[in-house]
């Protein structure tokens, strides 16, 4: 049970790494071609949408990390 636990934790762990390559991609891919005033106003939504996003990601980790976590007892 414990091995299973494990790799499933690892899996969605390596889900969660993935995601936040995708996310810093996607970024990155917004204002690739931008420049000037254009790349202004739109690294600001872009910079927005990547941290919201990954703060999501991290909140999905927390969750996973702690969820093997053994409870304290009274």
């Amino acid at each position: 049970m414990t091995t299973y636990i494990s790799d499933q934790r690892a899996q969605r762990l390596a889900e969660i790494d993935m995601r936040t390559r995708e996310a810093w991609s996607d970024y990155s891919d917004e204002l690739r071609e931008l420049q000037g005033r254009d790349y202004e106003e739109a690294e600001d939504q872009s910079w927005d949408r990547l941290q919201k996003k990954l703060k999501e990601l991290d909140g999905e980790r927390q969750l996973v990390e702690g969820a093997s976590l053994p409870t304290a007892r009274s």
